[in-house]
């Protein structure tokens, strides 16, 4: 574990900021499901505040609290089945193949970085620990002197930049996702899939100028000469030494040892979805949360070979989802407070909200306003998923007063979500505990991307909002 502390001699501007920025967040922000639970006693407040009754208030923080425990393990899936897809032996080999591509210091950064949001298009999950065993195989090679904490700020950036843009962008998949969307959120929406969303030529454009946008600033960034700290140089060992099942003891294993199920379960599978894409549209079989979930599921089954290899990525995976399991339900909580407990005239705290921002009027005001609240709530709220629920009943209502495209105000979030993660440490935490390293070691890098990030996104959200029609919501 690298023991820097403070800002080197040699940092300046940017990176200096960034530096201290890392450290006072380490010193002072409290885990991520605190500033939850704060957010439940502040909302209750607000509420009472409001004129609800404290009988109202606690009804529709109990009724509300299990409200969506489908989609709480559907993001918990999200992170397991990514983790266990990156650590299964075959993607393992690609990983040291890639590895051995760039010829260059600063094109090994560059490229960890493209791999990396390229990757978290499709799992973020998968990005996280895909981005960090790359960095990590790269830093192995004798015959470059690449600087380890730039490398590890490029595997960082498909959450950095990107992930909410893909197939697994939590706001995306659940207002795809009429099973799990909140009663409430639902009448004002309706279903919006894929292809209102993530698949839009808008939203598809945003991503390719950000991921090239963010692989020049990694590219550029990249420390040379004296200013290189290698892992060598950190004391860092970046050996991975491959885990074997231990030996069979009884008979009662042999199919725990056996290819024959993964073989079989991924048939199955794969019949299945040939069935689902014969009988829908390729964005309806995409914008099905539990398909997607299946899929990834399997193949992490498939990949490893045996249910007990299997199973023991699973073990390995489940600790990374346990932030996602306690701070779901609160989250829930908070949005039913919201949407549900009436004060004064018969108005929610989501109906005062709703209209702040509809005081922004439609257009690019509205897409600026929104984006700015969704990167500031974010550095307290860390969760793409949770932050929505709690956001989305008052955002998406005010986008509907406004007649903004309800589509893309789901994307507007989704590009301004990612910011920051950039300065916030929390979702870090998977990909340090790969790499070895502490949030410091990384800040300073991704700080400077958030800092050229941050004008772009607003650029984007205004000149491309303005492309679209509104158009009112369609219930399933």
């Amino acid at each position: 574990m690298s023991t820097t502390t403070a800002p080197t001699t040699d940092e300046r501007g940017l990176a200096r900021v960034a530096q201290t920025f890392a450290a006072f967040t380490e010193k002072w922000f409290p885990d991520a499901w605190v500033f939850a639970a704060l957010g439940v006693v502040i909302v209750s407040v607000a509420a009472l505040a409001n004129g609800s009754t404290p009988a109202a208030v606690v009804e529709t923080f109990g009724t509300g609290f299990w409200d969506l425990t489908a989609f709480t393990l559907q993001m918990a899936m999200v992170v397991l089945t990514g983790y266990v897809v990156a650590t299964a032996p075959p993607v393992a080999r690609l990983i040291e193949a890639l590895a051995h591509l760039p010829n260059d210091p600063r094109r090994a950064v560059a490229f960890v970085a493209f791999l990396s949001m390229s990757v978290s298009l499709l799992n973020w999950g998968l990005s996280l620990i895909f981005g960090g065993l790359l960095a990590r195989a790269v830093a192995r090679r004798e015959d470059l002197s690449v600087d380890y904490r730039a490398l590890g700020a490029a595997a960082f950036m498909g959450l950095g930049a990107v992930w909410a843009l893909g197939l697994s962008s939590s706001a995306a998949q659940l207002q795809a996702t009429p099973a799990s969307l909140p009663a409430p959120l639902l009448e004002i929406t309706g279903v919006l899939d894929f292809g209102k969303t993530i698949f839009t030529w808008q939203s598809m454009v945003s991503a390719l100028l950000l991921i090239v946008l963010t692989t020049v600033i990694a590219w550029a960034s990249c420390p040379r000469g004296a200013s290189v700290r290698t892992a060598q140089d950190m004391g860092i060992d970046t050996e991975d030494l491959p885990e074997a099942p231990p030996e069979r003891e009884r008979p009662g294993e042999w199919l725990e040892y056996s290819r024959v199920l993964p073989v079989l379960l991924g048939v199955i599978t794969l019949g299945w979805l040939v069935g689902q894409l014969l009988e829908k549209s390729a964005v309806a079989v995409l914008s099905s949360l539990n398909g997607y979930l299946l899929v990834f599921l399997v193949l992490g089954l498939v990949l490893h070979g045996t249910p007990r290899r299997f199973l023991m990525a699973v073990q390995k995976a489940v600790p990374a989802t346990a932030g996602i399991l306690v701070q779901f339900p609160l989250y829930a909580a908070m949005a039913a407070v919201l949407t549900k407990a009436e004060g004064r005239g018969g108005e929610t705290l989501s109906d005062h909200l709703s209209s702040i921002f509809t005081s922004f009027g439609g257009g690019g005001g509205f897409a600026v306003a929104l984006a700015v609240y969704t990167a500031v709530l974010g550095i307290l709220v860390p969760s793409g998923g949770g932050k929505w629920l709690v956001e989305a009943p008052y955002v998406m209502q005010a986008a509907t007063d406004v007649q903004m495209n309800l589509g893309w105000t789901v994307q507007i979030y989704n590009m301004a979500e990612a910011l920051p993660n950039l300065v916030n440490p929390f979702f870090m935490l998977p990909l340090l505990a790969v790499l070895k390293l502490r949030a410091r070691d990384l800040v300073g890098f991704t700080f400077l991307q958030f800092a050229i990030h941050l004008p772009v996104v607003l650029l984007l959200v205004w000149l491309l909002g303005n492309t679209f029609d509104f158009v009112p919501a369609v219930q399933p």
